[in-house]
């Protein structure tokens, strides 16, 4: 999915601009890296011309035009941390997104299950095309730019940081977790059957306690909470240059009855305040986030390609572009990163399984439900659930804390918990990266 793949050139790019220098036959750059710099890879034809008797055999050579090779395409791509990433989503359906926080660079950009580029050059007939298209594995998805998933309690940053920038939140204040929120005739639950006990702001973040977080989002309303996110850049594309990227969903009030034609309910705003009802979000959209918060407020267009050129001639130099900032309060935002820290490090939080001896990470675990929890529980085990049924598992995380240089968003489908199914493989990526 990053690098791409090339196919025979159709007819209809025959007669593009792009493709002018193309000849029937040629094979081109269709997706990826391959596609997006087609023309810089491409180089020109060379060529002779030669005169010949009548009979059509070759009497001399006229003159001689020598091919010119294409320009080096370097990327910002970290080989070692995109084999790490591959590795880990081997058999399994997901995403992986790494990022330097501080400049935008993409480190590895993984996406599971694959597919071999072979195929497209050799060709295939349209029952193998039906097949890959109708597969259910998704397997031509950029899941990292196109999956669009909800978030789960990955979104309680955004709640979080909406709760302290508007003066609702007390951070002393503690509310009471049972394991039930009920508004109207439904019940909401939290992922701890029986509850948290008394819980204030920063522990409620490091346990992800949904009760927290329900009446925490009542109290702000959808609005507002869909302008904080869009603020985190969620919700929108990231202008990643490799195209096919998807926008995610920030609902509010106005979208549904616009969507729907049927006025927005309480109880939708308590499920969007933990990541649920019609949020949807992407990876790539996740990392930036995390990002934004860890470097000083930016959300920078990511970038795979370092430079492209030859020798000390280079036609593209990448350069960090900023193309939002994080407007809320410093002070804010570093009771947030507090929390996230006390994710991974503190005894009870939910990203323990991330911890790598002598970093300090800071992360949030998510767990996204695909059908309601009602449906779930009528397996005994988590195990006789169908895999199509489980959770999506999250993990986003950066590293060191105290001089981020790593971020990352792990996804892994119906993976279960986020902090069983996406944590470790973070820890994985953050140990490749960390050990050079």
């Amino acid at each position: 999915h990053l690098i791409g793949y090339l196919g025979e050139i159709s007819e209809r790019e025959l007669g593009k601009e792009k493709y002018k220098d193309n000849r029937p036959g040629d094979l081109i750059g269709k997706s990826g890296v391959e596609g997006e710099w087609q023309r810089s890879l491409h180089g020109y034809r060379g060529g002779a011309q030669v005169e010949v008797d009548a009979a059509g055999r070759k009497l001399r050579v006229v003159s001689r035009k020598r091919p010119v090779p294409g320009l080096n395409v370097w990327l910002t791509i970290d080989k070692n941390l995109q084999m790490t990433a591959e590795k880990a989503l081997n058999g399994k359906r997901g995403a992986i997104v790494a990022m330097n926080p501080m400049n935008g660079e993409i480190l590895a950009l993984a996406s599971s299950p694959a597919y071999d580029p072979s195929w497209f050059i050799v060709g295939m007939d349209r029952t193998e095309w039906t097949r890959i298209m109708r597969s259910k594995d998704s397997p031509l998805q950029n899941r990292p730019i196109s999956g669009q998933y909800p978030p789960g309690s990955v979104f309680k940053i955004a709640v979080a940081l909406a709760g302290l920038e508007e003066g609702i939140v007390d951070l002393d204040e503690e509310i009471f977790c049972g394991g039930q929120f009920r508004v109207g005739n439904h019940t909401y639950r939290c992922w701890k059957k029986y509850g948290h006990g008394h819980v204030a702001f920063h522990r409620a973040l490091v346990e992800s306690c949904d009760i927290y977080f329900y009446k925490l989002g009542k109290q702000l309303g959808v609005d507002t909470i869909a302008h904080y996110a869009r603020m985190l850049g969620l919700g929108k594309r990231s202008k990643f240059e490799l195209g096919s990227e998807k926008a995610g969903l920030i609902p509010t009030r106005r979208w549904k009855l616009k969507r729907w034609g049927v006025p927005w309910q309480t109880g939708e705003t308590v499920s969007t305040a933990i990541g649920q009802s019609f949020v949807l979000v992407t990876p790539m959209q996740m990392v930036r986030m995390l990002s934004g918060l860890f470097n000083g407020g930016h959300l920078y267009q990511p970038k795979v390609i370092r430079w492209v050129g030859k020798d000390d001639h280079k036609i593209y130099q990448f350069s960090p572009t900023s193309l939002n900032q994080i407007d809320a309060k410093k002070e804010n935002v570093e009771r947030i990163k507090d929390a996230l820290v006390g994710v991974v490090h503190e005894p009870r939080g939910t990203g323990g399984r991330s911890r790598v001896k002598g970093l300090t990470v800071a992360g949030k675990t998510g767990t996204a439900q695909v059908i309601t929890l009602e449906k779930t529980e009528a397996f005994e085990k988590e195990s006789e659930i169908p895999v199509e049924f489980r959770d999506h598992a999250w993990f986003v995380a950066i590293a060191p804390v105290e001089d981020p240089a790593l971020a990352l968003a792990v996804l892994i489908e119906h993976g279960g918990h986020g902090g069983s199914g996406a944590a470790p493989i973070a820890k994985e990526m953050f140990k490749a990266y960390f050990k050079k």
